[in-house]
């Protein structure tokens, strides 16, 4: 009996997105893969060839995974976690996990659940 009272809580605050809310938000999704996965070709960041090859990896399961996410409000968080990771990419930094965590914990659950 607990737990239906803790979901129910738990779901109150969440607007689900419609059909046409993914379809306005893919074209900034896609341009912010795209921008991720050519950022981590930069010379400026200290990554062999096989480092190099397993950030994409990290970065396509991170979107595949939260490819199914249909909260407005998660959405929005992941695609400014991006793009805060994005700006460290950058700047030749690479985000680190406490660095998802501050800008959005979903996103480390998505990471961290691989």
């Amino acid at each position: 009996m607990g737990s239906k009272l803790l979901c129910r809580e738990l779901t109150v605050g969440l607007i689900w997105a419609t059909a046409e809310d993914l379809a306005r938000n893919r074209g900034r999704v896609l341009s912010l893969y795209l921008q991720l996965l050519r950022s981590l070709n930069s010379l400026n960041l200290p990554l062999n060839l096989a480092a190099r090859l397993h950030k994409k990896a990290e970065v396509r399961a991170i979107f595949m995974l939260t490819s199914e996410e249909r909260s407005l409000h998660n959405v929005d968080d992941l695609i400014d976690t991006g793009k805060y990771a994005l700006s460290l990419l950058r700047k030749g930094e690479i985000p680190k996990y406490i660095q998802y965590y501050q800008c959005s914990r979903q996103l480390l659950r998505a990471v961290l659940s691989v």
